[in-house]
């Protein structure tokens, strides 16, 4: 597994996305790293991220799913770059998840996701969140460059 979390290599000027954003201070800062052919995310939810007693919040679940496949998408279009350069922006052009169990409040969230199309404009990202082993959430995300023209430049 890379040492660098993918979002720590966006330029700043795109780093304040509430789930992935380094300078969001309020975000949840999940950070992708690569892990072979996938990228993997750890998240711990807090006891305000409860949806009943007990469980997580489905909102969070899929903004965890959204986020992680922008960063698994980045990771793969970083494939053989050097290890500074900043990492490619993706936007979310289709969001699917599907919810196979209530994913409980209180153990650490493990998301894979793996890029199963890409080209040079898009990138299609099958991600899943795994708590003790058990898949309760997948999705399908499509992801898509960000053009250089929707980057701030201050």
């Amino acid at each position: 597994m890379t040492e660098t979390a993918v979002q720590d290599r966006y330029p700043d000027a795109v780093s304040h996305c509430y789930g992935c954003g380094r300078l969001n201070p309020d975000g949840l800062h999940i950070r992708s790293f690569r892990d072979g052919d996938e990228a993997v995310c750890h998240f711990q939810p807090r006891p305000y991220h409860i949806a009943i007693p007990g469980f997580v919040y489905g909102g969070l679940i899929a903004s965890l799913i959204d986020c992680h496949a922008m960063g698994t998408a980045a990771a793969a279009a970083l494939a053989g770059a050097p290890a500074d350069d900043e990492s490619p922006r993706f936007v979310t052009a289709s969001l699917k998840v599907d919810y196979l169990r209530p994913t409980p409040l209180g153990p650490l969230l493990e998301l894979r996701g793996r890029v199963v199309e890409l080209t040079a404009r898009k990138a299609v990202v099958s991600v899943t969140v795994t708590v003790d082993g058990a898949v309760t959430a997948r999705g399908e995300v499509v992801a898509v460059r960000m053009p250089d023209d929707w980057q701030p430049t201050a």
